[in-house]
């Protein structure tokens, strides 16, 4: 498991990589900058290195449907870091919409018999969902950053755990396979890690860590209908009430309506942007949309339809 990990990782920073080079001349995002390095590697230790391998140690210890439920805590502890350290802003119909999520997850991952929950698998049971908190705090440190080239963020993620990872496996004894399973895995891993964060990075800059976070739980829903449609799985009651929940969970965040008159201070950054009504500054020459450059906020104070992301980080009073 730990090789299987160290090969997809490495696969995504590698294809990552290779994409890289190819766009090269016509990325308009933002380089990481001197100051982003910390944060990355916060998230690089916690999210890539740390988080898989509480995995595996609980893996030893509990069960594969134990482990299944509770990895649908990754969620709820992204949203509970962004809400109680990062103050982020989260309202009644956000926390209503996620736990109708969540609830679909858990329903998903439960077996006919429910959760084994005796006293021996405890200690599994807590190495996983220390790993689920670990990916929680790389949820909000990568949101930190998401400002910068998703791309290259998700490169160096991918490249540097991979790599421990992979170093890890080897050290613990395990053997490399034939060629064509590491490829296959590889492949896999650009698809289900490299782009996927890459989206997942994406959706951070836009729509503030708890909302991702939520959103990011209705994997368990997507995993359910393939397996139906590519593995032929039966169409049970438990993924039809797992649907409806989660459909009424998507809802409610897609019907939020968070408007109100706030403040902008003078910001100074820099990121992929257009000239939309947060970004008004002149410019020398033709401008091509989106770019990405060093640019100053004047204080501004409006009302209008906004999500946390990265010019709306304010805080709320009540």
């Amino acid at each position: 498991a730990v090789l299987l990990a160290g090969v997809m990782y490495l696969g995504a920073g590698i294809g990552l990589a290779v994409w890289r080079v190819l766009k090269r001349r016509s990325t308009h995002e933002t380089p990481i900058s001197r100051p982003d390095w910390p944060w990355l590697a916060g998230s690089i230790l916690a999210g890539g290195i740390i988080g898989p391998v509480l995995l595996l140690l609980g893996l030893a210890a509990t069960t594969a449907s134990n482990a299944s439920l509770l990895l649908n805590l990754e969620g709820l502890a992204t949203m509970a870091i962004a809400w109680l350290v990062f103050r982020e802003n989260v309202d009644r119909q956000l926390l209503l919409g996620a736990a109708a999520i969540i609830a679909g997850a858990v329903l998903l991952s439960w077996t006919d018999t429910g959760p084994a929950l005796d006293s021996t698998s405890l200690a599994g049971n807590g190495l996983v969902a220390a790993a689920c908190l670990a990916w929680g705090i790389d949820n909000n440190l990568t949101r930190k950053i998401s400002a910068s080239d998703p791309v290259q963020i998700a490169m160096w993620k991918g490249l540097v755990a991979g790599t421990v990872n992979l170093g890890l496996a080897l050290w613990l004894g395990a053997s490399l396979p034939a060629l064509i399973p590491i490829l296959q895995a590889a492949l896999l891993g650009v698809a289900g890690i490299g782009a996927s964060l890459v989206l997942f990075i994406m959706a951070l800059r836009h729509l503030g860590t708890a909302r991702t976070g939520a959103y990011y739980s209705l994997a368990p829903f997507v995993g359910a209908l393939l397996a139906i449609a590519v593995l032929n799985e039966p169409l049970t009651l438990r993924l039809l009430i797992a649907a409806l929940l989660m459909g009424v969970g998507l809802w409610l965040h897609l019907a939020e309506r968070h408007e109100h008159e706030h403040s902008h201070d003078m910001l100074e950054h820099d990121h992929a942007h257009t000239h939309d009504d947060h970004h008004h500054h002149a410019h020398d020459g033709p401008v091509i949309e989106p770019h990405s450059h060093w640019h100053v906020h004047a204080p501004l104070r409006h009302k209008h339809v906004h999500y946390p992301d990265l010019h709306h980080r304010h805080g709320h009073g009540g």
